[in-house]
């Protein structure tokens, strides 16, 4: 299955008290370059994230953003400062006789004198976090993969096609090759006798021009190596990724034997053949180059 390198998945879930949100997205490279970004409290997990999304990927350059929000009530404790209340009630209790006052403090009025109550966050669990995390990453990377997969369907069909349309082109080429050999040969015949106006042309010599030109233009090794490589190339559109690097060693094979088919042509019509050849070929090589 040809898999696109361009793709996007995202996923969120908690793990150890935190909320986490996982994004990554992936556009065309040569080679893998993953680039993490979480908070720094995650850190710890930036390696691991990394396995795991080499995984999945064999290149491309993947953006993945990982967010965390830490307001669950779980992720933090409140403490009471019992020295300090203490300190508070014993002061107010002065106050209140020394001065006559009336008592109306309450346990609200207690806990927003200062530094009476103090939230402190509760230290993270780092083997029980990146599990969890991980596990969000799956699912997230799962998405991506379907997604590149979609993409990778519509890559193939297309690379098929065309590779379709470049079988048909190789044909007329093999179909056109020896004709040319045989006008060749009625051109040199009609030259020789306008040149020696009348007289017998040597039919030896005739064969012998004829058997030099038609070995100098032949394209037979040209056009089997052609349809070697398109029959590779079939194949591999209907196996397994990554397949995205050897396609692009077959394209270039592809187009040189094009390239030399054009160079021997000695026919207009060939040729025209052989621009169509290379446009087609082209537009493969740009369809691959987001191949994985």
């Amino acid at each position: 299955m040809i898999r696109s390198m361009t793709g996007y998945g995202s996923a969120k879930g908690e793990a150890a008290g935190l909320s986490l949100s996982v994004e990554l997205k992936s556009v065309n490279n040569r080679y893998l370059d993953v680039s993490v970004k979480l908070p720094r409290t995650l850190m710890f997990a930036e390696e691991p994230v990394r396995a795991a999304v080499a995984r999945h990927i064999s290149r491309g350059k993947v953006d993945v953003f990982i967010s965390a929000d830490a307001s669950a009530s779980d992720s933090f404790e409140v403490r009471i400062n019992d020295a300090l209340l203490r300190g508070y009630i014993a002061a107010l209790d002065e106050a209140r006789d020394r001065f006559g006052l009336v008592d109306d403090r309450s346990l609200m009025n207690l806990c927003r004198l200062p530094d009476v109550l103090s939230t402190e966050r509760r230290e993270l669990d780092a083997d029980e976090l990146t599990s969890g995390l991980l596990d969000i990453l799956e699912r997230a990377l799962d998405g991506y993969d379907a997604m590149r997969e979609r993409e990778g369907e519509k890559l193939r069909d297309d690379v098929l096609s065309r590779l379709a349309e470049i079988e048909r082109l190789t044909g007329i080429v093999e179909e056109r090759a020896p004709q040319t050999v045989q006008e060749y040969r009625a051109r040199l015949e009609q030259k020789l006798r306008e040149t020696l106006e009348g007289m017998q042309a040597d039919d030896a010599r005739i064969l012998t021009e004829c058997a030099i030109f038609a070995d100098r233009i032949a394209v037979d090794e040209e056009t089997v190596r052609l349809r070697s490589h398109i029959s590779q190339l079939r194949s591999m559109a209907s196996g397994e990724s990554p397949i995205g690097r050897k396609m692009d060693f077959l394209i270039q094979e592809l187009n040189r034997e094009s390239n030399t088919i054009g160079s021997k042509c000695q026919n207009a019509e060939i040729a025209r053949v052989v621009v169509d050849l290379k446009a087609e070929i082209e537009k493969i090589r740009e369809q691959i180059q987001n191949v994985e």
